[in-house]
């Protein structure tokens, strides 16, 4: 019950082309291989964006206020850091 073997493999392939044809097959792995490009260099650029923003130390901030609501519950206001929450 592992992965694929060849015989597989092989019978995807002839169903993949099957589908989509010899010629429109080399069109097809372009367009996949963009796609998991773009995917990457977004992933890494989201990564580089959350570690500059946590070393230079910027912070926010949330403001809760306080107030007493209708059921008569008291409800805070104060601004939390972003550490905090």
């Amino acid at each position: 019950m592992g992965g694929l073997g060849w015989q597989e493999l092989l019978i995807v392939m002839v169903i993949i082309m099957i589908i989509f044809g010899a010629g429109k097959l080399p069109d097809v792995a372009r367009s996949l291989g963009q796609g998991v490009k773009e995917f990457k260099k977004e992933s890494s650029d989201l990564g580089g964006t959350i570690a500059s923003s946590s070393s230079t130390g910027a912070t926010t901030t949330t403001t809760v206020e306080r107030e007493r609501g209708t059921d008569g519950r008291v409800i805070e206001t104060r601004e939390m850091r972003a550490e905090e929450i």
